[in-house]
């Protein structure tokens, strides 16, 4: 193992086999600032010898999600509190003006201390800035309150909500917020089935004077969290892949072809690998990791094992995020996928967004209470 804390201890070997999984082993180290010209912030990378951090206390809001949950009373449970926000909260005259709203995409917001410190991290932005905005104002999100924003990758349900956040929140937000990606390839444009599908708004991070940090290699987050660089794909999973992307600049928007691998710049539309998706992850104490997988188009099982990888942690405490377990992937795929968490063994499992009906009612079956359904409003309290 890498790091010490959550009883984890160093292990020097780490460096051979992580570096396996990225060309040169120089990808753990890679987290540098985007072509932009905005101000610039270097990000603190996971390095050789250095503990990541550890939190004694993180609380994860889900800001939007599929579903809104009314009247269902919060409870606690070893380590976790949950708070169950359905309602909006109003004043005993007030009249019903604002509701939370639900929508397709996902928005957590990652509240962490440590040694007398508050961090927030906003992890996504959902689909629309109408929806963000609302369950923000709602929940009491100050934005003001955010030292960095990760994305966790180029789809238009966790990044919709993005360029129409920055607009009105400009002015609000602290100068150079660092602003994680997993890789350029965030940025190419991208298609699915229906038409376009991806398409991130350059300009608009330029113009919220934010740094935009590139963190295809695991870097921290806030000094509390980290993410997991980009996610090897180590375990049985054959993910569904829904998107073609391309490389190269039209109408400003776009990634840049000398900023990508030679084999994807084609100049016609190819397979999206997800490569540069990336999981947000943090160490509660010693009962281990928590992980925010976004959307896990490579794989929740791999995410996971990357944080663990990545940390020298493998300890679980929770998972939480979309699992992208939907049909086609039938029940041999959910199976498989609920033996893989049985050997992890976290405390907690909260499916949410496009983790599937089908997987839910499944892993329910096999795991009981430690399978939480996500909803909007919810906020999951874990202590060290």
């Amino acid at each position: 193992m890498l790091f010490g804390g959550c009883g984890c201890g160093p292990d020097a070997g780490w460096l051979d086999s992580y570096g396996g999984m990225c060309a040169g082993g120089a990808g753990f180290i890679t987290a540098m600032l985007g072509m932009m010209a905005a101000k610039r912030q270097k990000a603190e990378v996971l390095m050789p010898g250095k503990k990541p951090p550890v939190v004694e206390r993180l609380a994860v809001r889900i800001l939007t999600d599929n579903i809104v949950i009314n009247f269902v009373p919060g409870e606690k449970r070893e380590g976790l509190t949950i708070e169950r926000g359905g309602s909006a909260r109003v004043d005993a005259d007030a009249k019903p003006r604002h509701a939370p709203m639900a929508e397709w995409g996902l928005a957590m917001h990652a509240q962490s201390f440590a040694d007398g410190a508050e961090r927030n991290v906003l992890v996504d932005f959902g689909y629309t800035p109408e929806t963000l905005l609302n369950n923000m104002k709602i929940y009491g999100f100050d934005p003001a309150c955010i030292d960095a924003m990760v994305l966790s990758h180029g789809h238009y349900d966790h990044f919709g909500g993005m360029a129409g956040f920055l607009a009105a929140t400009k002015g609000q937000l602290k100068s150079a917020t660092p602003f994680f990606v997993g890789g350029e390839d965030a940025f190419c444009l991208r298609r699915n089935a229906t038409g376009s599908f991806g398409a991130i708004d350059r300009k608009a991070i330029r113009e919220a004077d934010l740094a935009l940090m590139m963190a295809e290699g695991p870097a921290i987050v806030a000094g509390h969290g980290f993410t997991t660089g980009r996610i090897a794909q180590t375990s049985f999973e054959k993910p569904l892949l829904p998107t073609r992307e391309i490389v190269g600049i039209f109408d400003g928007f776009g990634c840049y072809p000398d900023a990508m691998p030679p084999h994807k710049n084609t100049g016609e539309y190819i397979a999206d690998d997800f490569d540069h998706e990336i999981a947000t992850n943090y160490i509660v104490g010693d009962r281990g990791l928590v992980v925010l997988t976004s959307c896990s188009h490579r794989g929740v099982i791999n995410a996971v094992k990357q944080a663990q990888a990545v940390s020298g942690c493998d300890k679980v405490f929770a998972v939480i995020g979309g699992f992208h377990i939907v049909p086609p992937l039938g029940d041999d795929y959910i199976n498989a996928t609920i033996e893989a968490f049985r050997e992890i063994n976290p405390a907690y499992i909260v499916p949410a967004h496009c983790s599937g009906d089908r997987f839910f009612d499944l892993a329910r079956q096999a795991f009981g209470e430690k399978v939480i359904h996500s909803a909007v409003g919810m906020r999951f309290v874990f202590e060290a």
